[in-house]
């Protein structure tokens, strides 16, 4: 009884005890309790039941008797809530040939505190999560319509028929022009965080011819690679088409696209490929740019985390890019990650 890892009391057939171990006296304080062998089990119940919080409705007489007797056929268990504020995890189970019952107690106090700490910390965060994306939806889309508007009269500004404009001033309006767009695109993707980690999120299933996706992912990127001076090619093999949401798809592809040409010093390459693998397909970006740090090859998929290499001020962004990637592709039951030789050495996703 001693070897055994819970307190435990043998009861033989009649009411008596046949063995008590010292955990089950010290669980339950029965130091003052006669629990040799043959002592009579009645005391020992009565005090136990004594201590619950809310003792049961059957009497002590009871249980003796049904355990004497044997008619626990299978396990019982159950966890009881002590008057103390201790939580015991007893069991009750009849011993082959109908010898008696094992009765056994294990304090899980402990664990049911963590139990309780962690399903309040689950409350918590699934709380603040929802009221994030409220913020983060009210917010974005407040800051939308005057945005919106700098932009058109940029626009408007810029357009020949408004009049001419000096050097300084066309300089100017660029530079409005331009962070604006810069903010537009910052909305755009705290937006997009919201709406794919939203538990409403709906994908829009469809035949999604791959080549054509990834086609017009790199002509949409074309200008931008142009402008930086990055070499962008394409190479994709023929295979069937895939069931999945398009458009949430392409937007996977182009923030990758993105991340590669910002990434990427003039005279750098960004190649797209993508083959058939089995039951799915297998889509990479690879780039020559300044690749990621070991150790952050799963930190960047976090929300707002950016690679400490990617903090300059050259590589503007918010680290939501490749966080909103990961959940669409998950919803897609599939798998994105990258691979970096070294930084400075380029990398591929």
């Amino acid at each position: 009884m001693e070897a055994l890892p819970e307190a435990a009391v043998f009861q033989g057939l009649g009411s008596t005890v046949v063995a008590v171990n010292q955990r089950f006296v010290d669980i339950f304080g029965l130091a003052g309790i006669d629990t040799a062998p043959g002592a009579p089990l009645a005391p020992i119940v009565e005090s136990v039941l004594a201590q619950y919080a809310d003792p049961p409705h059957w009497t002590v007489g009871a249980a003796v008797a049904s355990g004497a007797t044997g008619t626990f056929r299978v396990h019982r268990s159950a966890e009881i809530p002590l008057a103390d504020g201790r939580t015991i995890l007893s069991l009750i189970m009849c011993i082959r040939d109908s010898l008696g019952s094992l009765w056994t107690a294990r304090d899980i106090t402990e664990h049911k505190r963590a139990e309780r700490d962690l399903e309040r910390d689950n409350r918590a965060l699934t709380e603040l999560a929802r009221r994030r994306n409220q913020f983060m939806a009210s917010a974005s889309h407040e800051l939308r319509t005057p945005l919106s508007s700098i932009i058109s009269f940029c626009e408007l500004l810029t357009d020949p028929s408004a009049g001419n404009l000096g050097a300084d001033q066309r300089m100017f309006l660029d530079a409005i022009h331009r962070n604006a767009e810069r903010i537009r695109g910052v909305i755009s993707d705290l937006l997009a965080a919201t709406t794919t980690r939203s538990a409403q999120l709906e994908l829009e299933y469809g035949e999604v011819r791959v080549g054509r996706m990834l086609e017009h992912a790199v002509r949409d990127h074309m200008p931008a690679a142009a402008e930086a001076g990055v070499f962008l090619t394409l190479d994709c093999a023929p295979g069937p088409p895939l069931r999945g949401d398009e458009h949430r798809l392409q937007q996977v592809v182009g923030n990758l696209l993105e991340n590669a040409v910002k990434f990427t010093p003039r005279g750098g390459d960004v190649a797209v490929s993508a083959a058939p693998r089995e039951e799915h397909w297998e889509i990479e970006v690879a780039d020559t740019g300044i690749g990621v740090p070991e150790g952050f090859e799963e930190e960047i998929f976090q929300g707002f985390v950016r690679a400490p290499n990617a903090l300059d001020d050259r590589y503007p962004g918010t680290g939501l890019g490749l966080a909103v990637s990961r959940d669409t592709v998950q919803l897609h039951g599939g798998t994105i990650g990258v691979a970096s030789a070294a930084a400075g050495e380029g990398g591929c996703v």
